[in-house]
């Protein structure tokens, strides 16, 4: 290989190695794990509970005190999994008896529960259900009214990840670059130095 080749070479592989670790540190996750549902930045809370008879899934959008709330209730079969269709749902709440809920099934299994909180404060829920031949009394825990959504990160984080982006596209089209100049460079030194040559030494003859 010729040397200017490997000192092409030795300029590109610099340049990955100072803009690797940058690249690596920007896919990097700082942020904590979201106790809710919905993807990396959720849109809802849940809340569940199992028996052995259901399956409660329960979901719903930031609580605020005093507005009326719907939450989506799913219930399901424990063993199979399947929707609960044309239950008969009753629920209360322990931390406020005086609250009303209305249940109404929208789709198979899937029930929308009416109602409105007073406190910014962690409430629970009483599920009373009967389905068939089957009854069961099941508590859903850890509804705080008042509680926010983790917030996503603000737009100049994505600006500052798409410059980085393009500054690592910079400094590498800058090394190939570089190494050419110099490859060319070196080589009109090579064509401009003056080349050496001997001739044979010229004897008189005196004769």
């Amino acid at each position: 290989m010729r040397p200017s080749l490997k000192i092409t070479l030795l300029l590109v592989l610099l340049a990955l190695w100072q803009v690797g670790p940058a690249r690596a540190h920007g896919g990097e996750d700082h942020g904590g794990t979201a106790k809710a549902s919905g993807g990396a930045f959720p849109t809802t809370f849940s809340v569940a509970a199992l028996s052995e008879k259901f399956e409660l899934l329960l979901r719903f959008e930031p609580l605020e005190k005093g507005k009326d709330a719907d939450l989506r209730l799913f219930i399901s079969d424990y063993a199979t999994n399947a929707p609960i269709k044309g239950a008969k749902v009753t629920i209360t709440c322990p931390e406020a008896p005086a609250l009303k809920f209305a249940v109404s099934e929208k789709e198979p299994g899937s029930y929308l529960v009416e109602s409105s909180f007073p406190e910014n404060k962690k409430y629970s829920l009483a599920v009373n259900i009967v389905a068939g031949s089957q009854a069961d009394l099941m508590a859903l825990q850890g509804l705080e009214v008042g509680k926010k959504l983790p917030v996503a990160p603000e737009a100049t984080h994505a600006d500052g990840s798409i410059f980085s982006s393009w500054k690592t596209i910079l400094a590498l089209v800058g090394a190939f670059a570089f190494g050419i100049l110099l490859t060319v460079l070196l080589m009109r030194r090579r064509a401009a130095a003056p080349v050496s040559t001997s001739t044979p030494p010229v004897y008189e003859n005196h004769a």
